[in-house]
């Protein structure tokens, strides 16, 4: 334009040359093709490309392409510029160290490091290839920071439902963000839109020295009682490059203040039946908050009983403790609930007839056992802990000695482990004694010196007295040794020595009548062998097996010798009957040879059935 002025040229000329050189210029601009985004995205902190590509209609003999930035106060500031012989990025702007230029067949790109919030501005791509034509293009280069994540805080000391208007609830707060960030609040997922009387969000934007932004939400809410178990939360939206992402706090619980509207009483402890004794823990809780004291009374009583925390505690309960129980809420005397309490109860056993009974034998007796309880009962009888009978009756028939004893009842309540009493009477059989032996009267052989034990068992009542005679005996010659006694029986033991043929007699009474048991003892010579005979108790069964035994073995023995004799098997057996045979001699001879040798030879003169037989005599 400097070369325009200084030519000297009429106004006229000068005006219409200016005409032409526009028109040409326009016509030039009009030959370039130059295409660039009108926005590139970019995270701060990370590198941004920005291209610029164009194309000739015609070839140009020259390119020339310049960088250009839009300053904070509205003008333009090169920052690099390039030819087909060099390349170079402008000294002492904020790009010179971050930029850089590459280049190719379609144009170039412009590339900026380490990206600053403060980098989010327009740049200008400025094309000129002389006669081939110029064009222009511009790029807005947008920055993104996410912000942190959301914080959430709930009114810690709680909020009540009697306000008239809305109260804060929590506040959220998320921090650091490029764009502005918003924050959206939220009931168990549900949007919360501001209206008027129910809902408000109150909103506090600061930008910091950073360029960054920090976004504080209080939430104003009118809480009802249905809010105690909502939740929460706030959700923070903000841009990211080429999206909208978001952000969700945690839940929070807000504690919400509301009166009491209705209470529940319960028995906690024993579980299931109550019986007398027995610890009742009765519980009552309101659905307040904070919970109310509560007030535990008995029904149609104003006398406040003794509680804590909504705990009342019956110790040692007894029947006088049924009925209804109520409770209330400090807060709210109206809302009541009753618990019915029933203490059940088993009274002691009554026995009849009590304490003793007497009966004469072959009498019957029928006695009952009973005891007053608020549920059903079970009876079972014992004797000497074994079960006798089932039932409140128990019937005795035909009573004999061993119907005496001792009867216990035992009453249960099978629906209530743990309620039991019992009691018992005691049976008295009377009778006149009896003998326990089957055999009244006993024969015994024994030797003469022997010592035998003579027992006399006898039962009765009153007490038998047992008293011995005994004849044919001295009087120094047996004493009594045993005498065990109890309340119907009496156990005697004399030991007696055998001189000659004794009777023993065992004399037992009482007021109902005698009974004997009689021992006949026979004796013999010490040297012989007493014969079977019968025993009592004290003189068992084993001896007589023994002796049985031994007379066996002899006889056995006596016929196999015998018959060895026979066949010529024992040599000196032969020979002795040989001498014998030719001695002429009686048969007292014989028998006392006999003796004196104690051959077997005594073996031989007897049969086997023990019959003495002649020496000569032959079998056939």
């Amino acid at each position: 334009m400097d070369n325009f002025r200084s030519m000297a040229l009429p106004n006229t000329s000068l005006l219409l040359l200016v005409l032409q050189m526009c028109a040409l210029a326009w016509q030039a601009w009009a030959l370039v093709d130059l295409r660039m985004e009108d926005n590139v995205e970019v995270y701060m902190d990370e590198s941004a490309e920005i291209p610029c590509l164009y194309t000739f209609t015609e070839k140009p003999t020259m390119v020339m392409v310049q960088w250009f930035v839009r300053e904070r106060e509205g003008h333009r500031v090169r920052i690099s510029y390039s030819d087909l012989t060099m390349q170079k990025v402008d000294e002492d702007t904020s790009y010179s160290n971050r930029i850089s230029v590459l280049s190719n067949s379609d144009g170039e790109t412009l590339t900026i490091q380490d990206v600053k919030l403060s980098d989010e501005r327009e740049f200008f791509c400025q094309v000129s290839g002389l006669a081939a034509g110029n064009g222009e293009g511009r790029t807005l280069l947008k920055v993104f920071d996410p912000p942190e994540p959301p914080v959430i805080e709930g009114v810690l000391s709680g909020v009540s439902v009697s306000g008239d208007s809305p109260l804060k609830i929590a506040s959220c707060e998320t921090r650091e963000g490029f764009p502005k960030p918003n924050i959206t609040w939220y009931r168990d997922h549900i949007p919360i839109h501001p209206t008027t009387g129910l809902a408000n969000v109150v909103t506090l934007v600061t930008k910091e020295f950073s360029g960054l932004y920090t976004v504080q939400s209080e939430l104003h809410y009118k809480v009802t009682k249905e809010d105690k178990d909502a939740h929460f939360s706030c959700e923070v939206s903000y841009f990211v490059p080429g999206a909208v992402r978001t952000s969700e706090s945690k839940g929070i619980n807000i504690t919400v203040h509301y009166p009491t509207t209705s209470v529940k009483i319960w028995k906690e402890w024993p579980e299931g039946l109550v019986k007398e004794g027995d610890k009742v823990k009765i519980h009552c809780q309101g659905d307040g908050n904070p919970p109310a004291p509560i007030i535990f009374s008995r029904e149609q009583s104003d006398v406040e009983l003794d509680s804590s925390q909504g705990l009342l505690v019956l110790k040692e309960v007894s029947r006088a403790d049924s009925g209804a129980y109520e409770c209330h809420s400090l807060d709210r005397d109206e809302v009541v609930d009753t618990l019915q309490l029933t203490v059940h109860y088993l009274d002691p056993a009554v026995v009849v007839p009590k304490d003793s009974e007497v009966m004469l034998k072959g009498e019957s007796l029928t006695a009952t056992c009973n005891a007053l309880s608020s549920l059903e009962t079970s009876t079972v009888w014992f004797k000497d802990g074994i079960e006798v009978g089932r039932g409140h009756i128990m019937q005795l028939q035909d009573a004999t000695f061993d119907t005496a004893g001792q009867y216990d009842c035992e009453v249960t309540v099978p629906s209530l482990p743990g309620l039991l009493t019992s009691g018992s009477v005691h049976i008295i059989v009377q009778g006149a004694p009896q003998i326990k032996d089957a055999e009244r009267e006993i024969e015994l052989t024994e030797k003469v010196g022997a010592w035998v034990n003579l027992s006399c068992e006898v039962r009765g009542y009153p007490r038998p007295a047992i008293t011995w005679s005994i004849t044919g005996s001295q009087s120094q010659s047996w004493r009594e040794v045993v005498k065990r006694e109890t309340e119907d029986q009496v156990h005697s033991v004399v030991i007696l020595k055998v001189s000659t043929h004794t009777i023993a007699v065992c004399n037992s009474t009482n007021d109902f009548g005698i009974e004997t048991k009689t021992y006949s003892i026979k004796s013999i010579p010490f040297s012989q062998t007493p014969t079977a005979r019968k025993t009592s108790a004290d003189n068992s069964g084993v001896i007589i097996v023994v002796i049985i035994v031994s007379i066996l073995l002899l006889a056995v023995l006596g016929s196999v010798f015998y018959f060895l004799y026979k066949k010529g098997k024992l040599p000196c057996g032969r020979s002795g009957k040989q001498e014998i045979t030719k001695e002429k001699t009686n048969k007292d001879d014989i028998v006392v040879e006999m003796k004196a040798k104690k051959t077997e030879e005594s073996v031989l003169l007897k049969g086997v059935n023990g019959e003495k037989k002649p020496p000569n005599h032959q079998h056939p």
